[in-house]
C-alpha cells in the first residue's frame, strides 16, 4: 500500500475553514457596542449627521439643480436667492451643485485613506506586538520616526514625492485623489500601529493565545484568527476617530491644491478659490466650511458616542 504523502496546511485555507467561535465574541461585541452608542445622544446625533452627507455623497450628483462645472457668467458672485439656494462663485458656477457633487470625493477619499491606515498600521503593530525583542524595537523606532513629523507636513512631502497615478497606473485605474488616498494612509499608519500594538500585547499570553500554540498553530493563524478578533472594538473607535481626522487632512490639501484637481469640485479648493471674496461674497466659502464642519462634527459626535458605550453595561 503506498505511503500518503502529508502536505502541510495551507495558512489561508485554515483561516477560512476557522471555527466561527473566534470570530463571533467579537462580533457581538461589536454589535452591542454599535446598539450601545445609538442609546447616546452623542451617537445618534453623529449617526444622523452622517447618513444626511452619505445620501448627498450617493445620490447628490442626480439631484444638484445645475451642473457642477456649468458656468454661468452672467450670475456670477450672485447671493443666495430662489434660483440659486447657496449662491454662486466667481464663475457663476451653482455652489449648491458643487457641494453635492464633491461630496462622495472628500467622503471616498477619507474612507478609503483612512481604511487603508487602518490596515497597514493594524498588520504592523499585530507583528510588532507578537513578535517582540528586537524586531519590535526596530519596527516602533519606525514608527516613532513617522509620527514625530508634523501630520500636514508629512502629508506634503509623500503628495510632493508621489508621482501622478497616470504614470504608473493603467487610465482606467488612475483617480486623482488616488495620491491622497495613500498619503492619508502612510500620515495614519504609526498612529493606529502604536494603538494596535498597546491592545494587543496583553492579548500575547493570554490562555487561547497559548492553548492555540500548544495545538501547533503557526504565526500568522494565532495573530489574525486568534487575536485579531478580539481587537475589533477597538478597531472601530479607532476608525471613528481617525475617519473624522482623514477629512481635515483631505480638505487641508485640496485647501493647498493638491487634491482633486479642478474642474472637479473639491470642498478644500473652494473654500481656497473663495476666501478672496470673503468680503463681498463670504458664502462662497461659507457654504464648503459648513459643510466640512458638519461632516466632521458628525463623526466625532459618532465617535464620542462609541466611547460612551465602552462605559455603559454591556448587554449578552
Amino acid at each position: 500500500m503506498m505511503a500518503r504523502t502529508h502536505h502541510p496546511p495551507n495558512f489561508f485555507n485554515t483561516l477560512l475553514n476557522a471555527n466561527i467561535e473566534h470570530v463571533s465574541p467579537a462580533l457581538r461585541a461589536l454589535s452591542n457596542g454599535l446598539k450601545l452608542a445609538l442609546m447616546t445622544t452623542a451617537g445618534r446625533v453623529g449617526l444622523s449627521l452622517i447618513v444626511i452627507h452619505l445620501t448627498i455623497a450617493f445620490i447628490g450628483s442626480w439631484l444638484a439643480p445645475y451642473s457642477a462645472t456649468g458656468f454661468h457668467l452672467e450670475h456670477q458672485l450672485e447671493a443666495p436667492s430662489s434660483q440659486f439656494w447657496l449662491g454662486t462663485d466667481q464663475f457663476g458656477r451653482d455652489i449648491l451643485s458643487r457641494l453635492m457633487n464633491g461630496a462622495g470625493s472628500i467622503i471616498a477619499i477619507s474612507l478609503a485613506g483612512t481604511l487603508l491606515g487602518l490596515a497597514l498600521g493594524t498588520s504592523i503593530g499585530l507583528i510588532s506586538a507578537y513578535a517582540g525583542g528586537t524586531l519590535d524595537d526596530l519596527i516602533m523606532r519606525v514608527m516613532d520616526g513617522l509620527m514625530s513629523f508634523p501630520t500636514l507636513l508629512l502629508a506634503l512631502l509623500v503628495l510632493t514625492m508621489a508621482p501622478p497615478p497616470e504614470e504608473w497606473l493603467p487610465s482606467w485605474l488612475a483617480w486623482n485623489g488616488l495620491n491622497v488616498v495613500l498619503t492619508i494612509a502612510i500620515v495614519f499608519m504609526p498612529w493606529v500601529a502604536r494603538v494596535i500594538r498597546s491592545a494587543t500585547l496583553p492579548l500575547k499570553s493570554a490562555e487561547f493565545v497559548q492553548n492555540a500554540r500548544l495545538r501547533g498553530e503557526g504565526t500568522l493563524y494565532m495573530i489574525f484568527v486568534e487575536i485579531l478578533p478580539n481587537i475589533i472594538p477597538v478597531l472601530v473607535v479607532e476608525v471613528s476617530v481617525r475617519l473624522s481626522y482623514a477629512i481635515l487632512l483631505a480638505s487641508s490639501v485640496g485647501f493647498l491644491g493638491l487634491g482633486i484637481q479642478p474642474p472637479s469640485p473639491d470642498w478644500g479648493l473652494m473654500i481656497s478659490e473663495g476666501r478672496m471674496f470673503l468680503v463681498n461674497a463670504p458664502w462662497v466659502a461659507l457654504a464648503p466650511a459648513v459643510a466640512i464642519s458638519s461632516l466632521v462634527v458628525g463623526v466625532n459626535l459618532f465617535s464620542d458616542g462609541m466611547r460612551q458605550a465602552q462605559k455603559l453595561p454591556r448587554t449578552k
